[in-house]
């Protein structure tokens, strides 16, 4: 009983929730099923017939009557399409042990393979696909169903061509800056020879209809379309960066796809938010070939976790990607889990992102990776910096959408990251050292000092105004206002072009 319970309990099925125990005392049960198909769809697991779980949690044999029969019910059951939707199982999945006098059966589930899911009973598949959470088995979604569907392809369905547009829906500043890092990277690729539109072809950003018209693939509409156009096609699409540098300041920067005063779109979200995220990296003095090198694997993992967040994003999903940078931490959120897996995910080895197209054109200016290694590396690089490990954790279930989010702790490991703060200051910090982040929350603050004097003046002042005013980048102009707003000093009444600001 010890030796069997053991295994069981303490393995690999101990995450997640992966492990289901059923007296069946009565004969199979009926959430045996249920509970199938939720570990087929999410991570799978083991189901243990003639066990039962006590108050205090310990569990207990049953008996098992007939095992013959059960077990000859169980096959019947699992290879009837009437009643489960496909049989996963092979027949060394289900075995017998004895525990005592008493039989038990255990029966190993796989985590199905995306092609084969829903997993779903009784030809019912909105209404009888389920899933698994912390809390056992529940009814999946319509959402869940459909975003289990959209990952069935192999062809990731960011390469359908999007037939009512042509590639002026592309931003050209967008896809110049793109050429220009390109070459900078590979120089010499034959794509850079090409004319705009072919180039756009070969990278996987536009197809060339029958009609011999060129017009943007989903991809290339994430890539560099305007944010407007984006969500005619992904209609729940954001993207979110927020920066919490400061005690009691909601965010110190904030940058975000519906604000209008930039594109919007993926690429340029990714070559804004890595220069954010990287800024304030350790920058040790290191010479290769005499030649000073800023940039350390760090500064590549990071930029390597945010690439694995925007590639692997369902953009069809609700509250898109919201990716935040703390004294002590970066979080990264995307819609939708992994798609193989996030056990295959921390092992590597096999890569599936969601939106494979734009993984392409991201290995092509020299991030994301190819190989599946991703993920892993950033692990290895975060123990090589001495850092607390990072956490990948999903979220579905509970009426809230699917999520995957990853933490990348800035402190050492025997500290605690408590959401901006650490329970002591940090003995191996990427972070500038106290003296700088004291500057510069002086010079936030005298910034803000000046702007408050500018509306005083002028209540019709603008942000564009206050920025040349004050000689700082938008950036740092609307974070002034942000902080000026949510300290509840001003607010807005009217237009941004012909409003006013209110002292409160």
């Amino acid at each position: 009983m010890e030796e069997l319970f053991d295994l069981i309990k303490f393995n690999e099925y101990k995450e997640d929730n992966r492990r289901e125990v059923k007296s069946a005392k009565g004969g199979l049960p009926k959430s045996l099923w249920s509970t199938y198909s939720a570990m087929c769809n999410t991570y799978g697991g083991i189901i243990i017939l003639g066990v039962e779980e006590s108050e205090d949690g310990s569990w207990r044999t049953t008996g098992l009557r007939d095992v013959a029969s059960l077990k000859k019910a169980f096959w019947d059951t699992i290879n009837n399409r009437a009643k489960v939707s496909i049989n996963l199982l092979k027949e060394s999945d289900l075995k017998e042990y004895k525990v005592g006098d008493d039989a038990v059966l255990v029966i190993k589930v796989p985590a199905a393979d995306r092609e084969f899911k829903p997993v779903y009973l009784n030809n019912d598949l909105f209404g009888s696909s389920f899933k698994r959470n912390h809390e056992g088995d529940y009814h999946c979604t319509r959402a869940e169903v459909q975003a289990m569907f959209r990952d069935q392809a192999r062809k990731t369905v960011d390469g359908n061509v999007m037939s009512k547009m042509d590639i002026s829906a592309l931003v050209d500043d967008s896809i110049k800056s793109y050429r220009l890092v390109m070459e900078s990277k590979r120089p010499g690729h034959p794509f850079l020879n090409l004319a705009k539109d072919e180039f756009l072809v070969k990278i996987g950003a536009a197809s060339k209809t029958e009609d011999g018209v060129y017009r943007p693939t989903r991809a290339g509409l994430l890539m560099f379309g305007e944010e407007y156009q984006i969500l005619y096609e992904y209609p729940l699409y954001f993207l979110d960066y927020r920066e919490h540098l400061l005690p009691n300041v909601r965010w110190t920067d904030r940058i975000q796809s519906q604000s209008g005063d930039w594109s919007g779109n993926v690429y340029d979200f990714f070559t804004r938010v890595s220069a954010k995220l990287v800024l304030d990296l350790k920058r040790p003095f290191k010479l290769v070939d005499m030649v000073r090198v800023d940039e350390t694997p760090l500064h590549d993992a990071v930029r390597e976790a945010l690439v694995n967040c925007l590639v692997n994003a369902d953009y069809y999903e609700p509250r898109g990607v919201v990716v935040e940078k703390y004294p002590d931490k970066i979080t990264l959120r995307n819609p939708g889990t992994a798609i193989v897996g996030k056990a295959q995910m921390l092992r590597g080895g096999e890569s599936e992102p969601r939106n494979g197209n734009v993984m392409k054109m991201f290995n092509l200016i020299g991030f994301g990776e190819r190989a599946g290694s991703g993920v892993p590396d950033i692990y290895t690089t975060w123990e090589q910096e001495g850092y607390a490990n990072p956490q990948v954790e999903e979220i579905f279930g509970g009426g809230q959408p699917n999520r995957t989010i990853v933490t990348l702790p800035l402190v050492g490991k025997e500290e605690k990251v408590i959401g901006g703060q650490t329970d002591k200051p940090p003995i191996k910090s990427p972070i500038k050292s106290p003296i700088k982040q004291i500057e510069k929350q002086k010079e936030i603050e005298t910034r803000i000092k000046a702007a408050l004097q500018l509306i005083r003046e002028n209540p019709s002042v603008t942000r564009f105004v206050i920025m040349e005013k004050l000689n700082i980048t938008e950036s740092q102009a609307r974070t002034v206002i942000d902080i000026l707003k949510n300290k509840g000093i001003i607010h807005r009444e009217g237009s941004n072009k012909n409003g006013r600001w209110i002292i409160d």
